[in-house]
């Protein structure tokens, strides 16, 4: 927003924003009467500058972040890469002021450090560390969680039981979105901005698509064993290039592969930059199930899901193949493609967070922790004939969800748990696994866990949609569009993640893992996939997001390049 704005005010000053909404600098029209001698350098990196140092105040790394802002401020300086002249400066630093102030207006509660002002939880919190989830009141809603030494994506302490994030958020102005409706979840108002279908409950007809749902992320958990040799090609030969998704809950089922992972997706018959086959990558399955469900659960280096699209971002850009000339955007200069782009993404990133938020307020659903343990504790749905049978329990699908026997050796010495329901799923939950792997065994359903670090567990709102899902395909959509070109620069980007090197959850992987996507959508659709592997969503949460999110990056792009005097 800052490259953009500061480029807007030196070409086009009274086109800064071409709608009726009144401006948010409006306070200081004097930064706009500037003349074409101003370093747009200099006002991007002492305005970024400014604006970093106020947005991280207070972080884990606070110290060591404004030690290198500042050296690289001085870097530039001696470079000569930016003046020191002080007008440039000025413009900087007055429209980080200006986006710092609007924040303050924008109704994130930001005041109050964006504190929920109604929301309550329906559930009492679950403690992952105790046995089962008998205490659920609705199996539909979502469940706070109750962890000693809570630590947050970005590494802040949260206390013991942290509160739904962002509960009123879809109330945040938005940039291109339009509300279809207002709703009072709690008895507070709330926005609305996509009519999505509802999630399956457990208290419906849909019943059967919940229990397939949860039982799926279960079956998927057993895919996380490094001692398992199945092998999968995980090249854009055979992952990616979905057409379609499907667009209600009942084809669900035909989409994704319940016992061996993955969706219908069947890969690229060739290259279109190179018209070569891409070349296949035979690995072992867990370590491309382990190494996607941390490399997408907020970055490779903790830049969380949409800052992380900006990595990709960044690397496009960089890439040798890559030229700015070829955007349908009439890009006439590299600062003003990157001007553009970072607009678009950033803009399409707050709009998903909105609108996801807004859902996840609505539905307030239900995560697998909570679910897979709630269903468990009432028994198995499948056979009514015996004494653990439930109609909302887990179905049994042998290999995968079964009653503890009488010679199970999970029985426990005084059979205290025959009939309960176990699971072969990963082992690791409340470990600390740094330098070893739990991998996978039978386990009491009741102790289930996901793929997570033990601080962290699941994150603290609703399922209902995927974050990852919608700011994902945004982005996509969004690079997709704004590059003019749906894949990759030279056909194919990659992510290594390196042997024993990589994996922070458990060791791992055994071997080097290259992550490949051809295309945008190929990454985001795989960025879906990997919350389910990590115990996080299941398949409702992901498709609705991946739809909602094209939707939300091709509004956002359309009324970005309404800024832009083409």
């Amino acid at each position: 927003i800052l490259i953009h704005d500061s480029w807007q005010s030196l070409y086009a000053p009274d086109k800064l924003y071409s709608n009726s909404e009144p401006l948010f600098c409006e306070t200081n029209p004097e930064i706009y009467n500037l003349n074409n001698d101003v370093d747009i350098s200099s006002a991007i990196a002492f305005g970024s500058l400014q604006l970093l140092q106020f947005r991280f105040e207070g972080s884990p790394n606070q110290t060591e972040l404004f030690i290198n802002y500042n050296d690289l401020i001085n870097q530039q300086l001696a470079s000569e890469k930016i003046s020191s002249d002080s007008s440039g400066k000025a413009l900087g630093e007055a429209l980080a002021q200006c986006i710092i102030e609007f924040g303050l207006t924008d109704q994130s509660n930001e005041v109050n450090d964006y504190q929920n002002i109604a929301y309550t939880p329906t559930n009492t919190a679950l403690n992952p560390e105790s046995f089962g989830n008998p205490n659920l009141i609705n199996l539909d809603r979502w469940q706070p969680l109750s962890i000693n030494n809570s630590i947050d994506q970005s590494g802040n302490q949260v206390g013991n039981q942290p509160q739904f994030l962002g509960a009123e958020w879809g109330n945040v102005l938005p940039f291109a979105l339009e509300a279809i409706e207002i709703i009072a979840p709690y008895g507070y108002p709330i926005n609305i901005y996509d009519d999505t279908p509802n999630p399956p409950s457990a208290y419906d007809e849909t019943l059967a698509l919940y229990q397939w749902g949860f039982s799926l992320v279960s079956v998927w958990s057993s895919h996380l064993d490094p001692n398992d040799e199945t092998l999968i090609d995980i090249s854009p030969a055979s992952i990616g290039n979905n057409a379609n998704y499907p667009s209600h809950l009942e084809n669900y089922q035909e989409f994704y592969n319940f016992k061996q992972g993955g969706d219908s997706s069947q890969g690229h018959p060739s290259n279109p930059h190179t018209s070569n086959a891409y070349q296949v990558q035979q690995v072992k399955r867990a370590d491309y199930t382990r190494v996607l469900a941390e490399f997408w659960a907020d970055g490779p280096d903790s830049e969380t899901p949409p800052g992380h699209w900006f990595v990709i971002l960044n690397a496009v850009s960089d890439h040798q193949l890559f030229d700015w000339r070829n955007s349908p955007y009439n890009v006439a200069s590299e600062l003003e493609w990157e001007a553009k782009s970072y607009f678009s993404l950033g803009a399409a990133m707050h709009d998903a967070a909105i609108a996801a938020w807004s859902l996840k307020a609505k539905y307030d659903y239900i995560r697998p922790i909570s679910a897979i343990r709630a269903m468990a504790e009432l028994g198995q749905s499948t056979d009514p004939l015996l004494i653990n049978y439930h109609p909302q329990g887990l179905p049994i699908i042998d290999g995968f969800i079964e009653s503890v026997s009488e010679q199970d050796p999970l029985a426990g010495n005084d059979g205290r748990h025959i009939g309960k329901i176990k699971l072969k799923a990963w082992r690791g939950g409340g470990l600390n696994l740094s330098e070893s792997s739990a991998g996978v065994d039978w386990i009491l359903a009741a102790n289930w866990w996901p793929y997570q670090r033990p601080s962290f567990v699941t994150p603290p709102f609703a399922g209902y949609i995927s974050g990852h899902s919608t700011f994902s395909s945004a982005a996509a959509k969004i690079l997709s569009l704004l590059t003019g070109d749906p894949f990759f620069p030279g056909g194919k980007s990659e992510f290594l993640a390196p042997k024993n090197n990589f994996l922070q959850f458990e060791r791992g992987p055994s071997s080097d893992i290259r992550l490949e996507w051809a295309t945008y959508k190929d990454a985001a659709d795989q960025c879906g996939l990997s919350r389910i592997w990590g115990g996080i969503h299941p398949p409702a949460d992901d498709i609705p997001g991946r739809i909602l999110g094209e939707k939300i990056g091709a509004q956002a792009l359309k009324k970005a390049s309404l800024l832009w005097f083409n």
